[in-house]
This record gives structure tokens, sequence and C-alpha cells, in this order.
């Protein structure tokens, strides 16, 4: 624990804040994954059944309902995603200004003691780089998944829509 805390310290303020981006981000996606898994079926049955059991109506009614039925599965679908996609952006501007600070501690012991106090720069640096790394590497392993679960989502409402049109 206590190397994570130096670790956390060696990355200065910016690196809780990707810390608590990542975590959000993760949680989205997880809750995605499991909404993908465990209740995307249930629902699309669901509504599925409401439509196929729907009373002879109008043309008219009929396509209402089907618009109404594609929104609601549609909203469930895409939930989340785009926060998803907007955290995988603000990660990496994250890092970056990280190293924006990191490197503006570097030049603050330049000015205070010369170029001479190299424990005093690498401290700056080792911020800079660190905020750098973690905001990377949490935004691609992110990007990833976030282009994975909408690719899921696409395709679920593709199977969804063309499971409405054989009812018309």
């Amino acid at each position: 624990m206590e190397k994570v805390l130096s670790f956390f310290d060696q990355g200065g303020g910016l690196l809780w804040a990707i810390l608590v981006v990542s975590v959000l981000m993760w949680t989205l996606i997880l809750e995605r994954y499991w909404f993908f898994y465990f209740q995307l079926p249930r629902l699309q049955a669901e509504l599925l059944d409401y439509w196929r059991n729907r009373s002879a109506s109008r043309h008219f009614c009929q396509q209402r309902l089907k618009e109404g039925l594609a929104s609601q599965f549609f909203s469930q679908v895409f939930r989340g995603l785009k926060t998803v996609d907007i955290l995988t952006q603000i990660l990496p501007l994250l890092g970056l200004l990280g190293t924006v600070s990191g490197m503006i501690k570097v030049f603050e012991v330049i000015n205070a003691f010369g170029a001479g106090n190299a424990r005093g720069m690498a401290a700056g640096i080792s911020e800079a780089l660190i905020t750098t790394m973690a905001g990377l590497i949490t935004a691609l392993s992110g990007l990833f998944f976030a282009a994975n679960l909408e690719s899921r989502a696409r395709r679920a409402r593709e199977q969804f829509t063309s499971q409405l049109l054989p009812f018309d």
C-alpha cells in the first residue's frame, strides 16, 4: 500500500483525478457489459412479446407503437456509451495537464536553484511522465472497450429492428 501511495505522490494531484475518472469510466463499461449479457435479452424479449401480442389496430397506430418500442429499446442499449466516450477523451487531456504541471515544477526548480539540482528536477519530470502514462493507458484501454460496446449496441439495434419488421 505504501508503494501505491508513493506512486501517487510522485504523480501529483492530477494522478488522483485520473484515477477517479478511470474508476468512473470502468464502472460504466462494466455496467454496460452486465446489461448486454444479462439484461438485454430480457428487455428484448419483453418488448417483442408486447409487439407480437398487440391488438389489431390501424396501420398508423401500429407504426407509432413500433417506433415507441424501438425508441425505448435504443435508449436502453445506448445509455451511458456517450459518457464512456467523453471520459476516454478526458483522460489523455488530464495526462497532458499533468505533463504541463510537472514541467512547470521542473522550471520552478531551475529558476530557484539552477540546472544543477537534478533531484529537484527529477520530481517534476517524474510527475510529467507518470501522469502522461496513466492518462494514455487508461484512455487507450477505455477506447477499445467503448468501441466494442458501440459495436454491440449497433448490432443489437439492427437485430431488434429486423425482428420488428416481419410483423408489420
